[in-house]
């Protein structure tokens, strides 16, 4: 292919004052991918992102939009059928053109077949691609600006730095964009583990424009009643033994801010009184102190705890419950967002992947793995299994035996047999018919306490079978007679 220079001149598509168009690339051979880069942002005078295989494209499909999609369909890992057949069934909003060798020419019409927008050889001149790339962004630009409104309505898989595409965290988008101009006091309910503080944070962030102070965290739940009290309102110098110096409170620190009470639950009855004349007055004075300090603080409260048990158990104030209630905002658990997981393994996957080396891709089995898992501790459980994952991973490919014992477990329950390609079917096929002959042989005995004849008429095999099995797999009758 000529230089990337000789199609410097090309005009540019339109540009929408609204989207910015993006391309992605996906070729496994360096010099092309780099090639065509940089033929593409020269002539389009857009950005264009590349990657080395069918994996890692879908990884960057998940993270951010792409208008076109230009890739080969001869690559290792996950070729360009399994990827546009992806993007196909994930309804992902992308134009795809296809390039090919000769040889490749029907795998190209098979991908016509599927949806793909063109294709063109690899021989072909780099200014068909230009625009064959321009008539593709142009008839794309409607699409792309319904998919832009859409995603400021709904917030895309990202808002405010919290990951997600199920429409229960959408609902939940959807509701901290309401209340950003507002000062109203935030109850966040959510299982350990679904994120609480990040969206504590998007709260803050969604009302940086009208309140400019920091975001202030607090676990309540550290500290005990003394501490909580000094860590909250600070403390006048020799207030108490060992107060050497005059300590700022977070309340104070969180001034035209946010104050972020995690584990609300956990705080002591003689508190919650002090924290409900905070919240009601707007004013307090420090441990040891007399003046009262006057406060613009929005409070964001967190629990995972059952609020409804606490109060009808006496160990939560119902008032100081009903002035943080206002706002109530139920994150759902990982569970009931099983679209969420292969975002945040991707988003994972790139923030743990090792400096100088590849972003690592996970094989499929390994990622129906992830799906599939309940993940009692939610996302900050999935992030340490990926984690795991990436520090164990030596060739760049996430596989099942590379998940802790509790996710991978699960997959070898099910699929106990693994294949060994370098020995032959008929072996293992006699290997794997053998142990489960034996297994069903000892379940049988154990139900008939070690009896032949009702373990001849529960396997269908005669008296003479059983014996003669019981003598192959060296079982002892007697350890049955015993349960």
């Amino acid at each position: 292919m000529p230089s990337p220079a000789a199609a410097s001149d090309a005009a540019s598509p339109d540009e929408s004052p609204q989207v910015q168009q993006r391309v992605l690339v996906v070729e496994d051979l360096p010099d092309n991918r780099e090639s065509l880069k940089t033929l593409l942002k020269l002539a389009l005078k857009l950005e264009v992102d590349t990657a080395e295989d069918g994996a890692k494209a879908l990884a960057l499909l998940a993270e951010r939009p792409y208008s076109l999609v230009i890739t080969d369909l001869q690559m290792p890992r996950m070729d360009g059928m399994k990827l546009i057949q992806k993007i196909q069934d994930d309804g992902i909003p992308s134009t795809v053109i296809v390039t090919t060798g000769h040889g490749s020419v029907p795998d190209a019409v098979e991908a016509m077949r599927m949806g793909v927008y063109d294709f063109l050889l690899k021989t072909d001149e780099p200014q068909r691609l230009i625009r064959m790339a321009q008539r593709a962004l142009k008839e794309r630009r409607l699409q792309d600006e319904v998919a832009a409104l859409r995603e400021q309505l709904h917030g895309g898989h990202t808002f405010l730095n919290v990951l997600s595409k199920s429409p229960k965290m959408h609902d939940v988008f959807e509701l901290i964009s309401q209340i950003a101009d507002t000062t109203a006091t935030v109850m966040i309910i959510g299982e350990t583990g679904t994120g609480k503080e990040q969206v504590a944070r998007a709260i803050h962030d969604s009302s940086a424009e009208t309140r400019s102070g920091p975001f202030v965290p607090v676990n309540c739940a550290a500290f005990n009643e003394n501490l909580l009290e000094s860590e909250l309102f600070g403390h006048e110098k020799g207030s108490f033994t060992g107060a050497d110096k005059k300590r700022v409170g977070r309340f104070e620190q969180a001034h035209g801010g946010t104050l972020f009470l995690d584990e609300i639950g956990d705080v002591p009855m003689s508190m919650q009184v002090k924290l409900l004349r905070v919240l009601q007055e707007r004013r307090f004075e420090r441990v040891g102190g007399g003046e009262p300090i006057e406060i613009d603080v929005r409070v964001v409260a967190a629990t995972h705890r059952n609020m409804d048990d606490l109060i009808r158990e006496g160990k939560f104030r119902e008032d100081l419950y009903f002035r943080l209630n206002v706002v109530r905002i139920d994150l759902p658990p990982l569970r009931d967002r099983p679209e969420d997981v292969e975002v945040l393994v991707n988003h994972f996957i790139r923030k743990f992947a090792r400096p100088g080396r590849a972003v690592p891709t996970v094989d499929p089995e390994a990622l129906e793995a992830l799906k599939k898992a309940p993940w009692p501790g939610n996302i900050r459980q999935l992030e340490n299994a990926v984690e795991r994952a990436c520090v164990t991973c030596k060739d760049g490919v996430i596989r099942v035996h590379n998940l802790p014992r509790d996710i991978a477990g699960r997959v070898e329950a099910k699929n106990p047999f693994q294949v060994d390609l370098s020995r032959p079917l008929p072996d293992q096929l006699a290997e794997i018919t053998a142990a489960f002959e034996e297994r069903y042989l000892r379940k049988a005995l154990r139900k008939t306490r070690g009896h032949v004849g009702k373990c001849a008429t529960i396997t269908g095999l005669s008296r003479r079978s059983i014996t003669d099995k019981i003598a192959q797999y060296k079982i002892e009758k007697s350890d049955f007679k015993k349960d």
